[in-house]
């Protein structure tokens, strides 16, 4: 039954992506992030749905009469730099063959990512944007919230097996990430039961966070918590929500869960913790030794033997930023983080020039719990190897497009009228002869 529901929503969704690009940009988001062809038991789970909708998708972005160019911008330089520098490095890769099959994963996302800036153009397709992103991961919040919940929190929480959120670690940052979308979305509602049970999403989406039982998620939860209370205008009660909720989350997990998290501050006795840092050494010297780095999939006993301390405790990079410099070197990552760096910017641009313009309240919430989502990933990918998953870039795209939107609307806006003060004329002022008569000055 799952796999003729995706078949349906799919093929009945391909003739309106073909006369509308958005709408098929709209569907690989949801079928890249959400996966849901994973979720079937039959044929639907191999079928090739992503290639289906791309190709529908790039075909009628050919044929469209609409003017989708792409947008050239600081961020989309910088990315096409770092796509160039990536398609580079594998040239030099330690090991070729494992290099070139995980490039061609690569490139179709990073092609499909470019697709998605050319498309998205309006504020009500960000909109749009942001809605496929959280129905795509709050599904799997809230279906694994109510299962932490009947379990007791006893059991894992797992993401869609063979996805980049197949692993709890990797479930629970994306949870993370979806939280602060949901509350701008939750405030843009306009029922109160709407808003209610998108409050309930965001509860079961933190609580499926948490049972996924990961320590790097759940810094990367207090990071995120912290940045929404600081920019939140309604502090004191933000802080009593805190103070009341999360002790309540904690007494309802399990000791077992309790002893986990105690591991955080004795990763030396983790080996688990030991083998990432050993990984992170690993990256490091090579990355000192090779100019181009090893490129893609080079986490192999080869290169543990030559770079690691410990060669025999060969591990996967479980950091977007040591994977990024293990696999493409410090250029690479110097890429990278200008990146994040310029969609960082772009956002507090966005919260900074849209203060005090009702009309662009939108762009500023959202550009603010954007920052958020991203202050998660900042924390939580420090622990991943998350380094090519897309969400990520489909945020920078909607902050990217945010920011145009805001600009032209500023630019329309009237300008302020000076308030001019009137100048009162001089005031006479009798003065007196140098001898010693009064004498009234002459008004002209």
């Amino acid at each position: 039954m799952r796999d003729i529901l995706v078949t349906l929503l799919v093929l009945g969704g391909l003739p309106f992506a073909l006369q509308r690009p958005v709408i098929g940009g709209l569907m690989w988001v949801w079928i890249s992030v959400m996966n849901p062809h994973t979720q079937g038991w039959g044929f639907a789970t191999t079928f090739p749905f992503a290639q289906l909708i791309a190709g529908v998708t790039i075909l009628s972005l050919l044929k469209s009469r609409e003017k989708n160019p792409l947008p050239m911008t600081p961020i989309t330089v910088t990315l096409i730099g770092f796509v160039i520098w990536m398609n580079i490095t594998t040239l030099f890769a330690i090991i070729p063959s494992a290099a070139w099959a995980q490039w061609n994963k690569v490139m179709k996302i990073m092609l499909m990512t470019f697709v998605v800036m050319m498309v998205i153009r309006k504020r009500e397709h960000v909109r749009h944007l942001i809605w496929v992103l959280v129905i795509s991961l709050g599904y799997y919040g809230v279906k694994g919230g109510i299962f932490t919940v009947r379990s007791g929190g006893n059991q894992r929480v797992w993401g869609p097996l063979g996805t980049f959120i197949g692993d709890n670690n990797a479930l629970a940052l994306a949870l993370i990430m979806t939280i602060p979308l949901m509350y701008y979305l939750m405030q843009e509602l306009p029922k109160r039961w709407m808003r209610h049970l998108m409050l309930v999403s965001m509860g079961l989406c933190a609580l499926a966070a948490l049972g996924s039982y990961s320590r790097g998620g759940v810094l990367a939860i207090v990071a995120m918590l912290i940045f929404m209370w600081k920019k939140s205008r309604h502090k004191l009660v933000g802080a009593a929500l805190l103070i009341l909720l999360v002790p309540l989350a904690l007494v309802f997990m399990p000791d077992q869960w309790g002893a986990r998290m105690d591991t955080i501050a004795e990763y030396q006795a983790d080996g688990s913790a030991m083998g990432r840092i050993n990984a992170w050494h690993m990256a490091f010297n090579l990355a000192c030794d090779r100019f181009f780095g090893g490129g893609f999939s080079m986490y192999e006993p080869v290169t543990f033997a030559m770079y690691a301390p410990d060669p025999s405790g060969v591990h996967a990079a479980h950091s977007i930023y040591f994977q990024v410099l293990g696999e493409h070197g410090f250029l690479g990552l110097a890429l990278y983080l200008i990146l994040g760096f310029l969609t960082w910017r772009y956002a507090a641009w966005i919260v900074r020039h849209g203060r005090g313009h009702p009309d662009l309240q939108w762009a500023t919430s959202l550009a603010a719990m954007i920052q958020a989502s991203l202050i998660g990933f900042a924390v939580g990918g420090a622990f991943l190897s998350l380094l090519y998953w897309d969400v990520p870039y489909y945020l920078m795209v909607a902050i990217m497009v945010t920011r145009t939107v805001v600009g032209q609307q500023l630019a329309l806006a009237p300008a302020p009228v000076p308030t001019v003060v009137p100048r009162m004329p001089p005031v006479s002022r009798n003065v007196e002869s140098p001898q010693g008569r009064t004498v009234r000055p002459e008004v002209k």
